[in-house]
């Protein structure tokens, strides 16, 4: 290996390590960087992420934003949809069996991804594969194979089913599939380094011994740290409703960065870092805030305008800002909010569908929620009866902190 080779290995796992959790297998790694230097054939490294809701959050951009830092370094990305685990549904971290989802719901739910992964990867320069590809091909005998490389005591290992074994919660045969088929996804795919959160790691590190067996280099791993929900206990997760969408709207992007504790913002501002200017004065006022000075809600503004400008653009963070410090900061109603008119042809609609034929919320079930937990008003009254019939006239509605919408219905 020559000097300038050995120097290149060293500032490109430099990279790769930067803000992660955990490294595996990085000595072998450097020997697969050393070959692809000299050969000028990029390593493959593989991102996988099941459809099981529609949107993308945060959470999710800590490893995109890897992937991207690996893809500048002159590798290929590959971006995996899990169409097919998604299915199945992976039992890291759950207490119980996740339902599972039919195809019409994966494949709908998996339409949103490629757009909403381009805001963090550039996905003309990526491969973008889904794992039905290979597995809805496997034949049964490939797949007794495939699961005949790994013992029950061994899948008993992870925490997760070690738990619940413990417990006595129920654990479906079908779950003990889901680490195999994250691992033969990286066989399929030829995987030279997979990504992933620190939840991840058993599936992670199972590949690397599948690949193995399947005769092939075991992948390097590296995993990166849970970014917290809005609640400040829990990871982000849709199921647990405490997550900021890259898609939502860029005030309710704002408001959400704006609803999270101090110490949360600081973690916030630490692990969604990146290298650009915003990002570098945000690092030095952190740093500021950490020596007793400094002012941590022109900080949190901040870390909010910038949260939304990496999503959303300039614009929409002046306009985010704006809106606000006037709606949640006064306390006004936004004086550009249109009026939608319904056609009830006369007849009176209920509460709940009515907030769904709006779009203030996306189902009957999030609306009944809401009425419940006090966030819905009506004409500035707390709306307290999820079975409210509204009859034809003009109204304002409020839900949450955020969503306005007035309505007159006919």
């Amino acid at each position: 290996m020559t000097s300038d080779i050995a120097a290149e290995v060293d500032r490109q796992i430099e990279v790769m390590r930067e803000g992660a959790s955990a490294f595996y297998g990085e000595k072998e790694l450097r020997v697969s960087l050393a070959a692809s230097l000299g050969s000028g054939k990029p390593l493959r490294v593989k991102l996988g992420m099941d459809p099981s809701s529609p949107d993308l959050h945060l959470g999710h951009t800590v490893v995109l934003r890897k992937l991207k830092r690996i893809q500048e370094l002159g590798h290929t990305p590959i971006f995996l949809i899990g169409d097919f685990t998604a299915r199945i549904g992976d039992p890291s971290g759950k207490k119980k069996t996740r339902p599972a989802l039919d195809a019409d719901e994966v494949k709908a739910n998996a339409d949103t991804y490629v757009e909403q992964v381009g805001k963090v990867l550039d996905v003309s320069r990526a491969e973008v594969r889904f794992n039905s590809e290979w597995m809805e091909s496997l034949t049964s005998s490939d797949l007794v194979r495939l699961c005949s490389h790994y013992t029950v005591a061994r899948l008993l290992e992870r925490d997760d089913f070690a738990k619940r074994y413990k417990e006595g919660d129920a654990i479906a045969v079908h779950e003990f599939l889901y680490p195999f088929v994250q691992s033969y996804d990286s066989v399929a795919l030829e995987a030279d380094i997979e990504l992933g959160g620190t939840d991840q790691t058993f599936n992670l590190l199972m590949g690397r011994e599948i690949q193995r067996d399947y005769g092939q280099a075991p992948q390097a791993v590296i995993t990166h740290t849970l970014l917290v929900g809005t609640d400040g206990v829990d990871k982000m997760s849709k199921s647990l409703g405490n997550t900021i969408g890259i898609s939502d709207p860029p005030e309710d992007v704002y408001g959400k960065i704006m609803s999270i504790s101090d110490t949360l913002m600081l973690e916030y501002c630490d692990v969604l870092r990146d290298d650009s200017a915003a990002w570098v004065r945000l690092a030095s006022e952190r740093a500021r805030l950490g020596e007793g000075a400094g002012d941590p809600l022109a900080f949190k503004n901040a870390l909010a305008r910038g949260v939304v400008e990496r999503f959303h653009g300039v614009e929409a963070a002046d306009r985010a800002a704006a809106h606000f410090a006037s709606v949640i900061g006064r306390k006004e109603v936004p004086d550009d909010l249109p009026v939608t008119d319904v056609d009830l042809g006369g007849s009176d609609i209920g509460l709940l569908d009515l907030l769904r034929r709006l779009g203030l919320t996306r189902s009957n079930g999030e609306g009944r929620r809401l009425v419940e937990q006090r966030g819905v008003r009506l004409d500035g009254e707390l709306a307290l009866d999820p079975a409210l019939r509204i009859s034809p006239g003009s109204y304002l509605l409020k839900v949450g902190k955020r969503r306005f919408a007035r309505v007159q219905l006919k």
